[in-house]
């Protein structure tokens, strides 16, 4: 029987183990959303973890969507993600880097030079987010052109080559969460009646396009999508997801990816389940409970029901997670306090302060 603790070949990079440091937002980039010092640091702790996967790091300069996110998108914060890649590789670790533009999500004051957050659709999130000036509404994001979308996916292939360039292993995507990936495949956010929207084949098309761009930039074993049918984070609405995201991992099912991030809502076992079998490669999933992923949770995998397993919050408060699984304990307990935006309920990649040693 295959554990969380046994090896697995993801494509070509080899991983110890199965367990996965989940992507978590930290808002402690330096000057120029660069990576800093503390930031190799942070992940070089949990280099045990078989994959770590990073914060959610800006294609672009109008992708940011909260204050003090690294960026892949300069010379200055390709050479600074190079000492963490290096931090973590010295450990004997692997580690993506997760792109996410952030869309709608975001604010002007977040942005310079008068630009404000893009999206699919002029339509407004509800709810507010955090900025250097505190909390502000969300606004109503431009509606992107078509040749704005081909630019954005241009942006997207840009950043996974800086990414290899600064010495990671792979990218991962994100298009969940309530992100400009998502917010193409949501029908609350997606009210294009072009090719970019309308039918199901329309609102896929954007995480495609980016996925097979990345791909053949980089190579597909280095590309990776995440994804969370029905998550309601971010003001968005899928009432009925599984045509969906079924069509979607049908068309990137081809290209070999390393693998394929589900981030579980409620409830949404039954759909990945279905995902599994239409995927034959890699599947990692962030397991739906009544909190974060816990430490009983990577029985998944002796299930067979994924092949790999992210853990958020625990990580936080663990960065040894992996041995102490395989032990039993003892785990601390992350402190709910560390947390300054999002829920601690069922979501790994709202903002967190690192300070967990």
């Amino acid at each position: 029987m295959t554990t969380a603790f046994d090896p697995i070949d993801l494509s070509g990079t080899p991983l110890a183990n199965r367990i996965v440091m989940a992507p978590m937002t930290r808002s402690r980039a330096g000057e120029g959303g660069t990576a800093t010092e503390l930031t190799a640091a942070y992940y070089a702790q949990r280099a045990s973890a078989g994959l770590v996967i990073t914060e959610g790091i800006q294609p672009s300069v109008v992708g940011q969507g909260y204050p003090f996110t690294p960026g892949l998108h300069s010379a200055e914060q390709v050479a600074s993600w190079r000492k963490v890649t290096d931090a973590v590789h010295a450990e004997g670790g692997r580690i993506f880097a997760q792109i996410m533009h952030a869309g709608r999500i975001g604010h002007p004051v977040l942005l310079p030079d008068g630009l404000v957050p893009v999206g699919p659709s002029p339509v407004r999130a509800e709810g507010q987010v955090y900025t250097h000036e505190g909390p502000k509404d969300f606004v109503e994001p431009h509606e992107l052109t078509d040749a704005e979308i081909r630019q954005t996916i241009a942006d997207f292939v840009s950043a996974s080559r800086n990414a290899i360039e600064a010495g990671f292993d792979g990218v991962e995507l994100h298009g969940a969460n309530g992100y400009l990936i998502h917010q193409f495949l949501a029908p609350n956010t997606n009210l294009r009646t072009d090719a970019w929207g309308g039918s199901e084949t329309g609102r896929i098309r954007f995480a495609v396009e980016v996925v097979k761009a990345v791909a053949a930039e980089i190579g597909a074993a280095r590309t990776a999508l995440r994804i969370s049918p029905s998550n309601v984070y971010n003001d968005i609405d899928e009432p009925a997801p599984d045509a969906v995201y079924t069509a979607l991992v049908q068309e990137i099912e081809p290209l070999g990816l390393a693998y394929l991030h589900i981030l579980e809502g409620a409830p949404i076992r039954e759909l990945t389940l279905t995902l599994r079998k239409v995927f034959t490669g890699t599947v990692l999933i962030n397991v739906h409970s009544d909190g974060p992923t816990g430490p009983d949770d990577h029985t998944v995998i002796d299930d067979g029901i994924a092949d790999l397993i992210s853990y958020g919050v625990l990580f936080l408060a663990n960065p040894d997670l992996p041995a102490r699984l395989k032990a039993g304990g003892p785990f601390n307990t992350p402190d709910p306090s560390s947390f300054f935006g999002g829920d601690a309920k069922g979501y790994t990649d709202y903002p967190a302060l690192d300070a967990v040693k």
